[in-house]
């Protein structure tokens, strides 16, 4: 195993760390740092700017606008991007569906969707959960009946995040309801314009608005929207959820955390000296210190055992870097909470026309919401106990 990097390498992740930290607005990025909610203007113009450079859409096929990096280069850019605090491109246009319509859709697909996918010109959802299905995906019964040169969509799906400002949904849809659960079911391409379709928002702990129901009531959609064929559609869901994985440890995102808590905690006193200086909660701050320097560890024998395999071919220890990830980060919200203290329980909203000042600093206000909402981390891209469950059969042989 070699953990050392090139000098090609380091120039690269030098000239990476330049552009995140001079090129995305800087209220884009204090934004990411705060923990506060990013716009649908904020998202689109930190994506045009990663666009513009050919930097948004690195995973994708180099015939379409991908990158031709090596395993390194892609580690350090998603390294540097979540140091500096940049919005990650847009996960249902990057790595879900741009990737599938690449692999899967025809050639006009290919055309129609794929530059505007990348460009965020389309602000994509994904219509995959619905209600009663839980994590069985394949039990889903969002119907779509073919008649003629189109489909008819009904069914509801749910805790579709951001449709409220999505222009298109992908979604998985029953077409041959006899078959059995995994063979009958279809990938198609849905315009949220489209009349019959409802949004409907589901307001979460905090007061937020991310997840949604959406509802098809006889919603046309005409048949070439279909990706690849028909009744194939769990194939393109499993292809989909693979990318969605990638760089789901968040290694860069952590470190940034752990340098805004340490930053932070030397302003909280506990008594007459900084809690930076208590010596219990450094104690708890250097135990995921360890924690995640291991799983950046890693990640790097991950990368460098990517090198030798063969392209394209899943490591089944990014299930490690996905269950030790998500738990490091829901630790270090726990952390952030124990260093705003109190000022965390009162609960402050904000919306037009509240002029009331906020209790303690501003740094405050999110920290429980952040640690409300970090709870979903070790549930989506695969339940970390499914992630149990492939360590011990790839790699434990149990």
């Amino acid at each position: 195993m070699d953990l050392s990097f090139t000098p090609e390498e380091l120039a690269f992740r030098a000239e990476a760390r330049r552009f995140f930290r001079t090129e995305v607005p800087q209220s884009i990025r204090d934004k990411v740092q705060e923990g506060e909610g990013l716009t649908k203007d904020d998202l689109v113009t930190s994506q045009r700017i990663l666009n513009s450079r050919g930097w948004a859409t690195v995973n994708w096929p180099v015939a379409v606008g991908g990158q031709d990096w090596s395993p390194v280069q892609i580690y350090m850019y998603q390294d540097e991007m979540q140091l500096a605090h940049v919005p990650s491109p847009i996960a249902f246009n990057v790595s879900m569906v741009g990737p599938v319509i690449a692999q899967f859709g025809n050639d006009e697909q290919k055309a129609r969707f794929l530059p505007k996918t990348a460009n965020a010109d389309i602000f994509w959802c994904q219509g995959f959960s619905e209600p009663g299905s839980g994590s069985d995906l394949a039990s889903l019964r969002t119907r779509a009946e073919r008649k003629g040169d189109k489909y008819i969509v009904n069914g509801q799906k749910i805790w579709t995040t951001l449709a409220q400002y999505a222009d298109w949904i992908f979604c998985l849809v029953r077409t041959d309801p006899a078959a059995k659960q995994q063979e009958g079911i279809s990938f198609l391409l849905i315009d949220m314009k489209t009349p019959g379709i409802t949004v409907r928002p589901i307001i979460t702990i905090d007061g937020g608005r991310e997840v949604n129901e959406v509802f098809f009531d006889n919603v046309e959609v005409p048949a070439e929207n279909l990706v690849g064929q028909e009744n194939k559609g769990w194939d393109y869901a499993k292809f989909l959820l693979g990318n969605e994985r990638t760089g789901i440890a968040r290694v860069g995102m952590s470190k940034a955390k752990v340098i805004r808590i340490k930053e932070l905690a030397a302003l909280e006193f506990t008594g007459e000296r900084p809690l930076i200086e208590d010596p219990r909660f450094q104690e708890k701050l250097a135990a995921v210190e360890i924690e995640l320097k291991a799983l950046e560890m890693t990640q790097l024998r991950v990368v460098a055992d990517e090198r030798k395999m063969a392209k394209g071919r899943q490591n089944p220890a990014s299930s490690i870097l996905k269950l030790k990830g998500s738990v490091i980060q829901q630790q270090l919200t726990e952390l952030l909470m124990e260093v705003v203290g109190p000022y965390v329980m009162p609960y402050q909203r904000d919306f037009d026309g509240n002029n009331e000042p906020t209790i303690g600093p501003d740094y405050a206000t999110e920290a429980a919401p952040m640690y409300f909402n970090y709870r979903k981390v070790s549930i989506y891209g695969g339940s970390n106990e499914i992630q149990r469950n492939i360590i011990a059969k790839a790699i434990l042989g149990l």
